[in-house]
């Protein structure tokens, strides 16, 4: 079966990721093509970039970065739930990311963006950032607005067409981990 995180991309006090990653689960949690797992940056305490080598050569000697790389590296794709902070990512987000790099590869991501205008401006960027790292990004996203997804600009109260989008969202990204998961397991090992 396919498994798909669904990483909390922030770890602000107050942050209104927690909720939304909520909603992203208990909808996707009906769904019987894939697993679904939150995944909170918070429970990894990861500081700034520590490790001495670079994540490429995957040589990692903290016990911190180990712990990380292993829940990563046990998905087959990922759902970002992403603030926008000041037209970006959180950098608590970009920092987890670059930890690590075999463990992204050849896996597949999704998103669900949060913020004034949708977190949008964020997911440009991850979209990006996650192309480097060679995961194979879907075109279908949900933008939640704080005015119209929140009640008092901090509940998540997605409005009922996002559980569309969001299910258009899985629609491709399910598919995506499979074929992606069966590159991997066609992968010829470095000597």
């Amino acid at each position: 079966m396919i498994k798909v995180a669904i990483v909390i991309g922030s770890t602000r006090p107050g942050r209104n990721g927690e909720g939304v990653a909520r909603w992203v689960h208990d909808l996707a949690a009906r769904r019987d093509d894939a697993a679904f797992e939150i995944v909170d940056l918070r429970d990894y305490d990861l500081p700034h970039l520590d490790e001495p080598m670079p994540p490429a050569m995957g040589q990692y000697e903290h016990p911190h970065t180990m712990a990380w790389a292993e829940k990563i590296a046990s998905f087959d794709a990922y759902v970002f739930v992403t603030p926008e902070y000041n037209r970006s990512i959180s950098g608590a987000l970009k920092n987890a990311i670059d930890f690590l790099h075999a463990e992204w590869a050849n896996k597949a991501a999704g998103f669900v963006g949060y913020g004034s205008v949708g977190g949008t401006r964020a997911v440009e960027h991850l979209r990006l950032v996650l192309g480097e790292l060679q995961i194979a990004v879907v075109s279908s996203q949900v933008a939640l607005t704080l005015a119209a997804d929140f009640e008092h600009f901090s509940v998540a109260r997605p409005a009922s067409h996002q559980a569309g989008r969001l299910t258009a969202m899985l629609d491709q990204l399910i598919p995506w981990a499979g074929a992606m998961k069966a590159l991997r397991s066609d992968a010829v090992p470095a000597s």
